[in-house]
């Protein structure tokens, strides 16, 4: 899950519908994955309420998610539950603030595998947890979202004093979409981290990478 080719180039981040089923996604994933180039994707199942789906749900999406991903060179990350991703063999986990702390997240998982975390608008946090030794930190929401009920706003500054101080990638999230992204791009942000932005876009999950992908080529040989 790298940031960069020779030059700055911002990378698409997907993140699944709360709700699936495994293997009817499976091929909606693989549309949505031949449409260009996705850096990674995480799986986040959430009930209704937001509460966490079970343990045997997560895993059977993961059996059936995961290998679409991993055959295209596509980096699989389990949501909230470092746990399930080092049963289970996935490149790494995504955790927020209300999950399992950094420190017991890394010891699980190890060296090698990719931590990431959320930091909301929160500057502090996210370089106590660059220095700990997270992967990514993942600023937002940047804009309203249907997806979860963000606890914080954030301005696009925050990617742009990031990326110009810290070399720890940064991800923006919330409510991204293709005709709100450029600015985040502009600011400095190495993911973008989209969910119905791609899944529910008119002309389907593959139009929608084509086009991330082209706005976020355009955008960074700007910046």
């Amino acid at each position: 899950m790298s940031s960069t080719e020779d030059n700055y180039r911002c990378r698409l981040y997907l993140i699944t519908p709360p709700r699936l089923e495994p293997r009817a996604f499976a091929d909606t994933l693989r549309m949505a994955l031949d449409g260009g180039d996705v850096a990674c994707l995480q799986l986040r199942l959430k009930r209704e309420d937001e509460t966490p789906e079970s343990d045997d749900t997560i895993r059977r999406a993961v059996e059936a998610l995961m290998p679409v991903a991993q055959e295209r060179d596509v980096a699989f990350l389990v949501n909230d539950r470092p746990d399930i991703a080092a049963e289970m063999g996935a490149d790494g986990t995504h955790i927020g603030q209300d999950d399992m702390p950094y420190a017991e997240a890394r010891k699980l998982l190890g060296p090698d595998h990719i931590v990431g975390v959320t930091c909301h608008d929160n500057r502090h946090l996210a370089m106590e947890l660059a220095e700990a030794g997270a992967d990514y930190v993942a600023f937002g929401a940047f804009y309203p979202t249907d997806t979860k009920n963000a606890k914080s706003v954030a301005d696009p500054e925050i990617l742009a004093w990031w990326s110009e101080v810290f070399e720890v990638p940064c991800v923006a999230i919330g409510g991204i979409k293709i005709d709100n992204a450029a600015p985040l791009v502009r600011a400095g942000a190495d993911f973008l981290a989209v969910s119905s932005g791609v899944w529910t876009h008119p002309e389907g999950p593959a139009a929608a990478v084509r086009a991330f992908n082209h706005l976020m080529s355009e955008e960074s040989v700007s910046s």
